[in-house]
């Protein structure tokens, strides 16, 4: 498993999927402690890294629409 330092240089969609990939074999319970703790790790680095990607485009909408506000999938009510 490559280190914490490579983590910055995934996309979104690949540290999601190696996320994914640690939880379903954490959750299978056919890995070692030691493995095991690894993988936390990694996750937790993983975890991070998606949060930052998240808060990065919410921050990049927010500018392209000029407001604070959240974006909503339904249309403002006006009444």
């Amino acid at each position: 498993m490559p280190g914490p330092a490579d983590v910055a240089t995934l996309s979104f969609e690949q540290a999601m999927k190696e996320l994914e990939d640690i939880v379903r074999r954490l959750e299978s319970g056919q890995v070692k402690l030691d493995e095991a703790v690894a993988a936390y790790e990694r996750g937790a680095a993983l975890k991070k890294h998606c949060e930052g990607k998240l808060s990065e485009a919410k921050m990049k909408v927010e500018k392209i629409t000029g407001s604070g506000k959240s974006i909503g999938l339904e249309p403002e009510d006006r009444d």
